[in-house]
């Protein structure tokens, strides 16, 4: 991946597991790789955080605050902030009214790390050019 900032990716999942896949099949772009196991704990990372969050990985179900009620506060703060939805079940409505309404991406669970790496690549490219 080229480009003269480095890209910031905040991975969120309440699942240990995921976050720490996640994390690793995204690190190879480059990237600074912050990742949270709550939609609070997520939203403390990005106050304190300095500068530009690229990309939003976050699971649609979690206990507390749902993934798109996440995306729908970090975007409020940042709107350009990019959302890439990752999930186990048929969402029909966060289809409808985030990927599809909002221009977030959604990647159903079990992927492979080449479909997440190109999905993120995808979503960076569009940060990139959208800067």
């Amino acid at each position: 991946m080229s480009g003269d900032a480095k890209k910031t990716i905040l991975v969120v999942d309440d699942e240990p597991e995921i976050r720490k896949l996640v994390s690793a099949m995204v690190s190879q772009f480059g990237a600074t790789v912050m990742t949270a196991d709550s939609g609070e704990h997520a939203l403390t990372l990005f106050h304190h955080h300095k500068g530009k969050l690229d990309l939003l990985i976050t699971d649609v179900i979690q206990p507390g605050m749902s993934g798109p009620m996440l995306a729908d506060k970090l975007t409020e703060l940042q709107p350009d902030i990019k959302v890439l939805y990752i999930s186990g079940y048929d969402n029909t409505h966060v289809v409808q009214k985030y990927v599809v309404q909002k221009g977030h991406a959604l990647i159903a669970k079990p992927f492979t790390a080449e479909e997440i790496q190109t999905k993120v690549k995808e979503m960076l490219a569009l940060a990139t050019s959208a800067a």
